[in-house]
């Protein structure tokens, strides 16, 4: 009988040291698995995190450039934002857009006086300005716009003005195929001076042909 509850106690305790064995064991893997898992959850939370910090660089980047895009903008004349409006009221425009301007004073190539005729340093400076439209490839429309100083009368220096404005049309037209339909040519005479009339080198400013380019 005393064999008997020994073997009985023996066999009891045996079991229940291989429980606990059992037991721990279980708990080691299953606190394995969480461990893992936490570090999954935590691997992808920093992707996430990663994920979102370039997404807001990436619209820092925009705003900056919307920006610069908002000073551009602020930065154009006056003559070339009613030459904008003037083309997109016409319908000229497939996005009505702003893209360059180009100013060829008097100081630059050399206009005779009161004269239309183009000098050869405003042909070489047109044919610089068609190669580039040429590069660029895109279907723009040109806005050229005459300007004079304030000597002579306020007639005379808008006929003048618009006379050298054509000249320009024309040069583009023959010299470099630039289709008519995508020009438009626009007189200011003395009005919108750039400089002081008062002066020599300020009146040669104003004697001017400005290239508005839109898109």
């Amino acid at each position: 009988m005393r064999n008997t509850l020994w073997t009985a106690a023996l066999a009891l305790a045996l079991t229940a040291s291989l429980t606990g064995c059992a037991t721990k064991k279980y708990v080691q893997t299953q606190t394995g698995a969480v461990n893992t898992r936490v570090d999954q959850v935590q691997g992808q939370v920093e992707q996430t995190q990663t994920r979102l910090g370039e997404h807001d660089q990436h619209l820092q980047n925009n705003d900056k450039t919307l920006q610069v895009h908002e000073q551009k903008m602020g930065e154009i004349s006056q003559t070339a934002q009613d030459a904008l409006n003037r083309a997109t009221e016409a319908g000229k425009l497939a996005e009505g857009k702003f893209l360059y301007e180009t100013v060829l004073t008097d100081e630059k190539v050399k206009f005779g006086f009161a004269k239309n005729e183009l000098s050869k340093d405003a042909k070489a400076a047109l044919d610089e300005f068609a190669t580039k439209i040429a590069t660029d490839n895109q279907g723009v429309y040109v806005e050229i716009q005459g300007y004079t100083d304030n000597v002579g009368s306020k007639t005379y220096n808008e006929q003048l003005a618009e006379k050298r404005a054509e000249a320009v049309r024309l040069y583009l037209n023959q010299e470099h195929k630039f289709p008519l339909h995508r020009i438009n040519v626009i007189s200011y005479g003395e009005a919108s001076p750039i400089a002081d009339n008062k002066t020599r080198e300020g009146r040669a400013q104003n004697r001017r042909v400005a290239l508005v380019v839109l898109r």
